[in-house]
């Protein structure tokens, strides 16, 4: 498992250089990393509380959804 989670490093420089940067520091993909990895855990637990709450066992992706923007509002 990568240091920083699930996450790796080379698709948060891609991110980074798509969003326009030139030059990407290693610190800057690091800290990115760790910063979707939080949000998506917080997403996760946010869309599991609407999957029991639907009485269901598997997150779906409408519960993503949901969830996703409830926590980025």
């Amino acid at each position: 498992m990568p240091k920083g989670g699930d996450l790796q490093l080379a698709p948060m420089h891609r991110l980074i250089k798509r969003g326009g940067a030139e030059r990407v520091s290693e610190g800057a993909a690091q800290e990115l990393r760790k910063v979707l990895d939080e949000v998506g855990v917080k997403i996760a637990k946010e869309a599991l509380d609407f999957t029991r709450h639907a009485h269901r066992k598997t997150v779906k992706d409408v519960d993503i959804r949901i969830a996703a923007t409830k926590i980025l509002k």
